[in-house]
């Protein structure tokens, strides 16, 4: 199954292309993003509005809290997000000796078909942005879950419907992009939309505390499948827990609005790894 013709990958080129995005990356950061300003025009509206905060204020201890149904709903979408790191990480992370297993693919076109859905998600940012701030953070996540779950079930068909490499699979995995940056441009201002902005680093910190420990514990969970049950079980077990992610996004009830068009698109390139 496994083709001798590809023992040796050169990874260098990877690495390198790697390395120039996050340089460039990091100076666009520096050029574009004014963020004293960004803080003080946002610490200006919220002294302005504090009818539209979530947060209230104990009138006898003069401390800030979250009403319970908003504490529910920051759980919620808590638990939504280590549920599609849980699903998604486990596939990116196994795919390249999954496809070389069950379609005796070269790991060449294996990571093609990795690189390409995160080229696509990367494309999609703007896009995805602009159909946020029409119908809203959750619903656009809500399209994403089910879109990324609809992918994981086809590869799973895939697995038994193809003898090898086809071109279906980079198909697939366009969608697979388009699905991630639906999730993965809201999630993270979802969370912070619950809290006030002195507030953003610690609920920021909630937000990387479930998405790292999904990343941490899933290539343990799902490796032990793949290695006592069966290859077989990656797409399902990624389908499953994506899915298990739309059911508590369905409980969110707070967070959630129509974010205005940022003046600077690459604003919308602000999102989690």
């Amino acid at each position: 199954m496994f083709n001798k013709t590809e023992e040796h990958t050169d990874y260098q080129m990877i690495f390198v292309i790697i390395g120039a995005i996050m340089v460039i990356s990091v100076i666009a950061l520096f050029i574009f993003i004014k963020e004293p300003e960004c803080v003080a025009e946002v610490q200006k509206y919220e002294a302005e509005h504090p009818e539209e905060q979530l947060e209230k204020v104990d009138e006898t201890t003069g401390k800030h809290y979250l009403p319970t149904e908003v504490k529910k709903s920051l759980g919620f979408i808590l638990a939504s997000i280590a549920l599609w790191f849980t699903g998604y990480n486990a596939i990116t992370t196994a795919f390249s000796k999954y496809a070389t297993i069950e379609w005796g693919m070269t790991l060449g076109k294996a990571n093609l078909c990795l690189t390409l859905g995160m080229g696509v998600a990367i494309i999609s940012y703007i896009p995805i942005g602009e159909v946020a701030s029409r119908i809203g953070r959750k619903l656009t996540i809500i399209f994403g879950v089910l879109l990324l779950t609809a992918c994981f079930t086809a590869g799973y068909i895939l697995t038994y419907a193809l003898n090898g490499y086809s071109p279906i699979l980079l198909v697939v995995f366009a969608f697979i992009g388009i699905a991630w940056a639906s999730i993965n441009v809201n999630s993270l201002p979802m969370v912070v939309e619950m809290c006030k902005d002195s507030d953003i680093g610690r609920y920021t910190g909630y937000y990387y505390t479930c998405s790292m420990a999904a990343q941490i514990v899933t290539p343990i969970l799902s490796g032990i499948l793949l290695q006592y049950v069966g290859y077989w079980t990656l797409f399902p077990y990624g389908a499953f827990f994506v899915f298990l992610s739309f059911i508590t996004m369905l409980q969110v009830k707070h967070g959630d609005n129509k974010p205005s068009v940022p003046k600077s698109k690459l604003e919308m390139f602000d999102v989690d790894d």
